[in-house]
């Protein structure tokens, strides 16, 4: 068995004395893990940094196999930004919740798509904050805890949305909330698609944190999403 594909190095981990196991994200093959010999190199080594675009070549005796990988460097991030702590800890966090909440050999298309345009504009040091917002909300999605903040889950309403059900992800207005509202999610504007500066963002951040935490993880035997992503966080607070 063999194929060919472009990927995004999402993990890597050593492997014997001088060979690494690295997890790579492909548009059409999903999370697949394989070996890289000689990985720890001083060859190999700049080229297998997290968050790098890689031409791999993979092969195994049996499908069902590890395998090992052949890797080519397409496109540098990380060096593009090493001296930028936020930029590294965002990069970090993303390659984290994908090794994390995502299922082996399974096609995540557009999850592949908008990750592979993020890491671009982290890359670029443009603003990316809110695109990594909306990076986590379709992470959500595509893991089956979308949330759906169109209307209102009891009335229907469009207006005056200001929560949302923890249970089930929707929205829900002022109206409707009444006495429940203390055990409803605040609504921030962002993810509502308005600029309303970072303390409104880092309340978007809690709230797609929450369903990571409550719902993403609870589903994969109660896991602890990454560190990385709370260390993400708490620079952002500090920036």
């Amino acid at each position: 068995m063999d194929w060919r594909e472009e990927g995004i190095l999402i993990g890597i981990r050593r492997y014997g004395e001088s060979s690494v196991i690295i997890e790579m994200f492909f548009e059409n093959r999903g999370r697949h893990l394989g070996v890289v010999r000689g990985g720890i190199s001083k060859k190999l080594t700049p080229i297998l940094q997290l968050g790098n675009q890689l031409d791999a070549h993979w092969k195994a005796r049996l499908e069902e196999h590890l395998g090992s990988f052949s890797i080519d460097l397409v496109k540098s991030r990380a060096s593009l930004i090493m001296m930028d702590k936020v930029a590294l800890s965002g990069l970090s966090s993303i390659c984290g919740l994908l090794n994390f909440s995502l299922p082996e050999r399974e096609s995540h298309s557009l999850l592949y798509k908008k990750t592979f345009e993020l890491l671009d504009l982290v890359a670029s040091k443009k603003k990316w904050l809110t695109d990594y917002l909306s990076w986590e909300i379709t992470l959500l999605e595509e893991l089956g805890f979308g949330l759906d903040l169109s209307s209102c889950a009891v009335t229907g309403v469009l207006d005056n949305l200001k929560y949302i059900s923890p249970r089930s992800g929707r929205a829900v207005s002022l109206e409707a909330a009444g006495d429940w509202s203390k055990r409803l999610l605040p609504l921030p504007n962002c993810l509502r698609g308005f600029d309303d500066g970072i303390e409104d963002l880092i309340q978007g951040f809690l709230v797609t944190g929450y369903f990571l935490e409550n719902k993403v993880a609870s589903s994969l035997g109660q896991k602890v999403i990454p560190s990385s992503r709370r260390r993400f966080i708490e620079l952002i607070k500090k920036a």
